[in-house]
């Protein structure tokens, strides 16, 4: 009970919309709109490298990426379903001479169009097609909030397309790599959820696809080894799925991750592959999502680092400290080095106040490097870690050679798992 007052305290000063805007990392305007955030630099850098964990993570697992546009003719809403179950969370549509067209609330049915375009045959798949890519939501004014309820969601999405026999696999591939990225990213999931369809008109018809669907999934998730929940009421309305949920710094629950088997979309769209048999043969779609959308990925990255991210996820991840004002050259060389290595650096020089007020500015920047007279001399940094050790001079190559292979292996440690 005692306890309360410091959880709430914990809670508020850990507040992603709170944290966020005094780190400089997001911001909104009432010009702009309500769940329309933007991005500061220092935001952005840490959205671009997510981004391109994502994009290297789907790469080495087997995905090719595409790029589709975020308008749709309502007729393509009208043969995914989403026109009729879930028309209102979406924007009207908009007259384009004899034509309406569409903010897109999701991606699958542009993916399912780009399957659609080409003919497969049955040793193409699984065919794993990835995009990071923007979709709308006309969410309420007062269910928005911060990052993690926006209007513009810039999603992870992918869609592989496979044969029946290897739904499970691919499942259990895209549950690995969830796994992978919580670890890389320092998060713990509150749980994992079977989400299953209730009572109620939303979901598409179809009791047989629907007992195959989560049949596949409750067998990806039993070998996995995961415990899990079921929920009804929870599916897409196309198709049950699993949820990965994580809490905020308050408690509540939110999906982040998600992984879905979905016959009904092959089926409106006609998506074929030529079996073994030569014959015309239905792929099935599995939908996964390893980070979800950014925003709601950055939100919870915020409230569980406190603002002191991942060396590798750090707006800045080198400070550079010089003592005064004539070892400056010399900081600036060791940034110039830091930024040819692709480590994002920065000179807080003397004109920022006394270095003992530099070091405390840049306590949620994982490495800092002192350059003093000794230093430069010698050509060493003397370097800090955000965790507050200190670590003896070392040649500047050395240093910033071990800085960059802890950030390029993704490691959540700032020092030592790698061997000098």
């Amino acid at each position: 009970m005692h306890d309360r007052p410091e959880r709430h305290d914990h809670a508020e000063a850990h507040d992603h919309r709170r944290l966020g805007r005094e780190l400089d990392l997001f911001d909104t305007d009432p010009l702009i709109g309500a769940g329309l955030p933007y991005w500061l630099p220092d935001g952005a850098a840490v959205r671009h490298a997510l981004e391109e964990y994502v994009r290297e993570a789907e790469r080495r697992a087997g995905y090719r990426h595409v790029h589709s546009p975020v308008l749709g003719k309502r007729e393509l809403y009208e043969t995914s379903g989403h026109w009729t179950h879930y028309g209102n969370d979406m924007y009207p549509p908009m007259d384009l001479g004899s034509e309406q067209v569409v903010l897109r609330p999701s991606l699958c049915p542009h993916h399912a169009v780009i399957y659609r375009s080409r003919p497969h045959s049955h040793r193409d798949l699984p065919l794993r097609m990835a995009e990071l890519g923007g979709m709308y939501r006309s969410e309420l004014s007062g269910t928005l909030g911060g990052l993690t309820r926006v209007r513009a969601i810039q999603l992870n999405d992918a869609h592989v397309f496979c044969t029946p026999d290897q739904v499970a696999e691919e499942v259990l591939a895209a549950l690995e790599m969830i796994v992978r990225a919580y670890e890389v990213l320092g998060i713990t999931p509150a749980r994992y959820r079977l989400s299953l369809p209730g009572p109620g008109g939303k979901y598409v018809s179809g009791p047989g696809l629907w007992k195959r669907s989560t049949a596949l999934l409750t067998e990806a998730l039993e070998r996995s080894g995961i415990v899990y929940e079921a929920a009804e009421g929870e599916a897409a309305f196309y198709g049950p799925k699993i949820d990965v949920q994580v809490a905020d710094v308050a408690g509540r629950e939110s999906t982040l991750s998600t992984v879905q088997v979905d016959f009904h979309q092959p089926e409106r769209f006609d998506l074929r592959y030529i079996g073994a048999d030569g014959a015309k043969h239905r792929p099935v779609m599995v939908h996964r999502s390893i980070i979800g959308s950014v925003e709601r990925a950055v939100a919870h990255l915020i409230e569980r680092h406190g603002g002191s991210f991942p060396a590798w996820l750090a707006p800045v991840q080198v400070a550079v400290l010089p003592v005064a004002d004539e070892h400056l050259p010399d900081a600036a060389a060791l940034a110039h080095r830091c930024t040819a290595l692709g480590l994002r650096a920065e000179v807080a020089g003397p004109e920022r106040g006394t270095l003992a007020a530099r070091i405390r500015g840049a306590r949620r920047i994982p490495y800092q490097a002192v350059i003093g007279t000794r230093e430069a001399a010698d050509g060493l940094v003397a370097l800090r870690l955000r965790d507050g050790r200190r670590l003896d001079p070392l040649p500047v190559g050395d240093a910033l050679a071990r800085i960059d292979a802890l950030v390029r292996a993704y490691r959540t440690t700032l020092w030592d798992e790698v061997a000098a």
